[in-house]
């Protein structure tokens, strides 16, 4: 059995040894210091060695842990710019305004949170007063992800420099009215304020990695130099259990992106208890950082500590502070000196010594008060090391302590989460030890006072000045006045009015050849951004790779296998394409940044993200609320749509689902076009919608989502006559009836109308073609290109008619008159056709494929769903048969005729 304890083979044991000797000298003196001084010491000299070597440039492995102690010693700290005591002041006025907001609040029942900026509010006040640029100086100004559950204390701010009033913050959580205040960062509810959803936890830290990548990519590419720009995420440490918190750290730091900043607050607590309880979550999470090739700055106790740290002479001190886990911190935060002692110090007798030294008021100043995150100097030496630091991203591990400054009733406890407001008597105490001029006069019928020290006094001065040298409030968000971009030259969409002739294209491969002409347009072409998580291939852009470039910051360091092909794999540092590897996650991060670049930085992008349409909704449908919440625009596309149509990949491959999913996002445009000139139209419309002249009441702030399908078909041309471009947009026209399509049922013959959408279409047309050959029943084809759309008309028409205004909705215009019942069919579950039933005046049935998916060839699996053509040519005759218009037998028939 194999010794734990015994030293484990390395790489090195494969080397020679040059020089055993002097090797054997080195383990000497390490025994020697560990014999002589004990282990611990032995251990310090060799952390102190490693941090020389890797200073030193030696390649070593790094150390993943370092002591529980600042990273940046006492010594070593910048002294603070400014006026420190003018800041205390305005820092007060936050604490006091940020907690009665939501106390006031609460008596509406809306909540909120209290403990988490009060936690945090130095690590904010910091950044606002020396940090943070606006967006009035030079540039884009800073990024600024703000932990949503600290949102009162910026809106406190925000108070406090004017750009808020007292009936603002008595509206906290409450919208309604249209002048109430969103209970977190919302960029659609509040759009001059915030730029970033934060809340959704884990979303942040993703987006802001990506969002410090884009403002690179538009640098590198020559879009715009925003290299003065730095991108600041606010973290919770619970939030870092968020898979998508970390799933792009190795990203940040492969690509050495030094203008990204984490900074983690430390209160070492999430919403139920403590983070780690039983362990230590700075540490953790430092060697997570550290790993991924991080740049890591430890603030984690406050300058009472420093008599602490010069009286530990043996280092006792700083081992009991590794070993001592999360909880019990917490735990000390709310006992008194007797506890500590003898809990914490008790535990070592040279601890014990030192304890002897202190009072028992230095030793509460120290475990009740005393966090670097909490003090101003501390929180500036950090930021200065992370923004001077170069080659690698930042993260701060800032120590707090959850609910400081609002009293014994709120730090550090559990539930303090869920506390959301305080008494009279609480406020009266933190009043007190903020030192604030709010006289007990002042709270009326127990209600707390907002408190302002003035317009023009010197705290709104100081802030107003120091906001204005750093370029202007913040956080803040411009929508530019862009000029709106040309459209693309009509050539590039009429192309695929004639159709394909007896050459079969899958509408993927339409969508990619639309997109090969818009990005050589003159004048728009530079600004799309193709997204694709790996699977260029799969959907035919590997043609792009040479004309466009792979974005690379590294440029292509090497000599790529496929170098002598036409359509070979080439990077480029100013290349164009986004091709993220396999993470839908981190693809749709991209496409947030570049979408909202039109804000973030005034330059209109056009980015679109190909993907797998079920590992879009299905799996970052969260990030597209996010998207819509930060008011993105641009194109997703969901290929090899569709349950039947992807072969051999079955049950959680095959997308029956994602239009369902994407009706309930309000900013998505769902589209399931069915042929090439229908992509073109929507395309087309979607430029004009989202980058160019707005029609009056038309909201830009809207993103399209098109399912495209892997199936070779023959393309159909463009039907001719008018309104079939708004019938396309609209969501509905009719794309032939039996007469046109050169078939001939008799004079009386009954008749039905076939809805489908995407490659349903196909199975329709087939239909059609089987009732009147073979059952001498008239069917003519609609084309549904969006069925969300159609909905949506009709609900606004709905709510105009309860205003008073008569409205008829578009599917109920555009099938009126048409004779005989619908019958519409889709290759996604029922769900989806079934929006518009309500408002379909003829009897309405549908056909669908609900259920999981299944490996079987394209024919098979429609047969299994009962959605094929002959699927559709009984369900037809069932519908004519309720309705006395087709024998009942024949359902019987056909069925057994086509062997359903």
């Amino acid at each position: 059995m194999t010794d734990p304890n015994a030293i484990q083979p390395s790489a090195l044991d494969q080397l020679p040894d040059r020089d055993p000797e002097e090797t054997a000298e080195w383990q000497a003196s390490l025994d020697a210091v560990a014999r002589e001084a004990g282990p611990h010491r032995a251990a310090y000299l060799m952390r102190r060695t490693l941090e020389r070597a890797e200073a030193g440039g030696i390649a070593l492995p790094k150390l993943l842990e370092t002591d529980y102690v600042n990273t940046i010693p006492t010594s070593a700290e910048p002294g603070l710019p400014g006026d420190p005591e003018m800041e205390a002041r305005i820092t007060a006025w936050n604490r006091w305004n940020a907690a009665a907001m939501v106390t006031r609040g609460s008596k509406h029942g809306v909540g909120g949170h209290i403990a988490t900026f009060a936690s945090a509010a130095w690590l904010y006040e910091t950044g606002f007063n020396h940090f943070f640029k606006g967006k009035e100086g030079d540039g884009s100004g800073d990024q600024l992800y703000i932990q949503g559950h600290a949102s009162p204390g910026i809106y406190a701010r925000a108070f406090l420099d004017g750009r808020l009033d007292e009936h603002h913050l008595d509206h906290f959580r409450q919208e309604a009215g249209g002048s109430g205040l969103p209970s977190y960062p919302h960029p659609r509810r509040l759009p001059w304020l915030w730029e970033f959803p934060t809340v959704s936890m884990g979303l942040g830290p993703l987006s802001a990695i990506y969002q410090a990548r884009f403002n690179r990519y538009l640098t590198n590419r020559g879009i715009k130099d925003v290299s003065s720009s730095h991108v600041w995420a606010f973290l919770g440490d619970g939030e870092m259990d968020e898979p998508e918190s970390t799933a792009a750290l190795a990203l940040a730091a492969r690509e050495e992106l030094d203008n990204l900043t984490f900074v983690i607050n430390c209160n070492l607590q999430r919403l139920d208890g403590p983070v780690r309880a039983n362990f230590k979550i700075v540490q953790e999470l430092e060697a997570q950082f550290r790993g991924a090739g991080w740049n890591v700055v430890k603030t984690l106790w406050g300058t009472a500590w420093d008599e602490l740290f010069a009286l530990d002479t043996t280092g006792a001190l700083v081992r009991r502070l590794r070993e001592v886990p999360d909880a019990q911190i917490q735990t000390y935060q709310t006992r008194d000196a007797a506890y500590i002692r003898a809990d914490f110090f008790g535990k070592d007798p040279a601890l014990a010594e030192l304890a002897k030294l202190l009072s028992d008021d230095k030793i509460l100043e120290c475990f009740h008060l005393s966090r670097g995150g909490h003090e101003a100097r501390k929180v500036y030496a950090a930021y200065k090391a992370a923004v001077e630091h170069k080659g690698a991203p930042t993260v701060i591990l800032a120590q707090t302590v959850k609910g400081h400054t609002l009293g014994d009733g709120f730090a550090s406890k559990n539930a303090n989460h869920q506390m959301k407001k305080l008494t009279v008597d609480e406020f009266k105490t933190m009043r007190d030890l903020l030192e604030l001029p709010i006289s007990d006069s002042q709270f009326v019928d127990g209600v707390v006072p907002y408190g302002h020290p003035g317009a023009d006094s010197p705290e709104v001065r100081y802030l107003q000045e120091r906001r204005a040298a750093l370029g202007g409030p913040a956080p803040a968000r411009r929508t530019h006045a862009l000029a709106p971009l040309p459209a693309p030259a009509e050539k590039a969409f009429a192309s695929f009015d004639k159709g394909s002739g007896s050459q079969n294209v899958a509408t993927t491969m339409a969508f990619v050849r639309l997109v090969k002409d818009l990005v050589r347009d003159k004048e728009t072409g530079r600004r799309w951004v193709p997204i694709v998580p790996d699977e260029a291939r799969t959907f035919g852009m590997e043609s792009l790779f040479p004309s466009l470039g792979i974005y690379s910051p590294k440029g292509q360091t090497y000599e790529p296998v496929d170098r002598d092909q036409l359509m070979y794999y080439k990077e480029a540092k100013n290349g164009q394409i986004l091709n993220e590897g396999i993470t839908e996650a981190g693809s749709m991060a991209d496409f947030i940044a570049a979408s909202t670049a039109y804000a973030t930085h005034g330059e209109a992008m056009i980015p679109f993200y190909i993907f797998y349409s079920m590992f879009g909704w299905q799996r970052t449908a969260d990030q597209m609320w996010q998207l819509g919440d930060q008011l993105g625009r641009g194109f997703l596309v969901g290929a090899t749509a569709g349950r039947t149509t992807l072969t051999g990949e079955g049950l959680q491959h095959a997308d029956g689902h994602s239009p369902v999913i994407a009706a309930t996002n309000p900013a998505a445009l769902t589209y399931d076009p069915a042929f090439a000139y229908e992509i073109a139209v929507i395309v087309r419309e979607g430029l004009r919608r989202m980058y160019g002249e707005a029609k009056p009441g038309e909201d830009q702030n809207v993103f399209y989502y098109l399912t495209v399908y892997n199936e070779p078909l023959p393309q159909p041309a463009k039907p001719q006559g008018l309104g079939i471009d708004e019938g396309i947009v609209k969501g509905l026209y009719r794309f032939n009836t039996v007469e046109s399509a050169g078939l001939s049922p008799a004079a009386n013959a009954p008749r039905i109308q076939l809805l489908g959408s995407g490659t349903a279409i196909h199975w329709a047309l087939q239909a059609q073609k089987l009732l009147a050959e073979e059952w001498g029943v008239a069917a003519d084809v609609w084309s549904a290109t969006s069925w969300s759309e159609l909905r949506r008309d009709a609900m606004e028409a709905d709510a105009a008619l309860l205003r008073g205004e008569e409205r008829v909705p578009y599917v109920r215009q555009a099938l009126q008159g048409a004779e005989g019942p619908v019958l519409a069919v889709s290759d996604y579950m029922r769900q989806v056709p079934d929006q518009i039933a309500q408002w379909v005046e003829q009897d309405y049935s549908s056909l669908g494929a609900d259920g999981f998916g299944l490996s079987d060839t394209r024919e098979a699996a429609r047969r299994h769903f009962g959605v094929d053509a002959e699927s559709i040519v009984v369900a037809a005759l069932a519908q004519l048969a309720r309705r006395g218009e087709v024998k009942a037998t024949a359902v019987k028939e056909a069925r057994e005729k086509y062997g359903l």
